[in-house]
């Protein structure tokens, strides 16, 4: 019988659709707990040691959602593993600013390589145990916090609107700060 791990790599890499596997349809019963942790610095870790392969790490990440209990699970059509994470599972490396018709839109750059619009759907929060640091709300159940970087630049982005640095998206608007 196949580790986990290599289980799990098998049958994603099997499938079509790498960069957004319909998580949607996947609702196979539990296989139990693997020792994948997220760090809160967004290292992925298996059985303690680093997994340094950046393309194994975006491979799981794309198969990886939060269900309504607040756990992290690895999911497959046949396999569902229950993960530990320490903050967010994800973080922004950078925004983008792109302008559509005349309109500004943000993207968000996460460290799997992959592209978000901020928006409506993809809004940004401040996560209070980080200093009220902005974050991200993903597809899944899943959320990205700002890596410094990041954070730096989107303040740069932020344009003064009635005493409050506010960031626009399209029609969204989010307000930098708690106060």
């Amino acid at each position: 019988m196949k580790a986990p791990l290599e289980s799990l790599e098998t049958q994603v890499k099997s499938g079509r659709d790498y960069e957004s596997p319909p998580l949607h349809l996947w609702h196979p019963p539990l296989s139990g707990d693997i020792s994948i942790r997220i760090d809160a610095q967004g290292d992925w870790y298996h059985d303690g040691s680093k997994i340094e392969r950046q393309s194994l790490v975006n491979l799981f990440a794309s198969i990886l959602r939060r269900e309504e209990d607040s756990q992290y699970y690895l999911v497959t059509p046949a396999e569902k593993w229950r993960i530990e994470v320490a903050l967010h599972p994800l973080f922004i490396i950078d925004f983008d600013v792109q302008m559509m018709e005349g309109v500004q839109y943000l993207k968000a750059t996460l460290n799997t390589g992959r592209e978000v619009m901020v928006g409506e759907e993809f809004p940004l929060f401040l996560e209070p145990t980080v200093g009220d640091i902005a974050a991200m709300t993903l597809a899944h159940g899943l959320t990205a916090l700002c890596a410094r970087s990041a954070w730096y630049r989107l303040v740069e982005l932020a344009t003064a609107v009635d005493g409050a640095e506010v960031i626009a998206s399209g029609t969204y608007t989010f307000r930098l700060g708690a106060g």
